[in-house]
């Protein structure tokens, strides 16, 4: 399996926000859901530009163990998102794989219906 897609989408996520292994599986009907897109972030070649860290667990728990864990939690505190414990707030900080394709379909709808009527 070629883990090309998730690492497409990860890139997407937003500087300050993260999402979830389980939205991402979602967003990219992947079989093995969440653990599918674990593997692939497991295997995230380095140097590609990959926000890696940018991916968490189901209520935004940190699930990485040492010695990255802590440099998850340096590379996501200095893009500005808090962490308390080992939880990142979702409703503040989350971010929505879903929602940003949807915007973008209603985006492009809107100039072709514009560049119809002109």
């Amino acid at each position: 399996m070629s883990w090309g897609p998730v690492y497409r989408l990860v890139k997407q996520i937003p500087r300050g926000c993260v999402t979830t292994y389980g939205d991402l599986a979602r967003a990219l009907r992947l079989p093995g859901g969440a653990r599918a897109v674990g593997y692939a972030m497991a295997a995230c070649p380095s140097g590609r530009g990959i926000p890696w860290h940018r991916v968490v667990g189901a209520g935004g728990r940190l699930l990485i163990r040492e010695p990255y864990a802590s440099l998850q939690r340096r590379l996501l505190e200095s893009e500005g998102t808090a962490i308390e414990g080992r939880r990142v707030d979702m409703k503040r900080y989350g971010w929505s794989p879903a929602k940003s394709s949807k915007a973008k379909a209603r985006k492009g709808r809107s100039k072709t219906h514009k560049r119809r009527r002109a």
